[in-house]
C-alpha cells in the first residue's frame, strides 16, 4: 500500500502488516470498506461513529464482519488515518 494517495504514513504501513500476516481475506475485507469511504465519504460518513481528538475529529467505521477491526479516516480529502482491532 505504500505510497498511496488517501492514506497516512500509518495506515499503510498498518495495511502492510495486515497484508504480510497471510489473512487474504481480512485484508481484502479492509480494502473493500476502504475504498467505500474514499469513493463516498457522505455516506461512509453517516454509518461512522466520531471521535475528538487533539488532531481534530477522525471517524470510525467497522469492517463488516471483521470485529473488532475498525477504519479510521477523516473527512475533507477523505483519507484513510489508521487500521486495527479496536473495542
Amino acid at each position: 500500500m505504500s505510497d498511496v494517495s488517501g492514506y497516512s504514513e500509518i495506515a499503510n504501513d498498518q495495511l502492510d502488516e495486515i497484508e504480510a500476516s497471510g489473512d487474504a481475506e481480512l485484508y481484502d475485507d479492509i480494502l473493500v470498506l476502504c475504498e467505500f469511504i474514499l469513493g463516498h465519504p457522505a455516506d461512509a460518513q453517516s454509518r461512522s461513529s466520531a471521535l475528538t481528538t487533539k488532531d481534530g475529529i477522525r471517524f470510525r467505521l467497522p469492517v463488516p464482519g471483521r470485529h473488532p477491526y475498525k477504519v479510521f479516516w477523516t473527512s475533507g480529502a477523505p483519507r484513510i488515518e489508521a487500521v486495527f482491532p479496536y473495542p
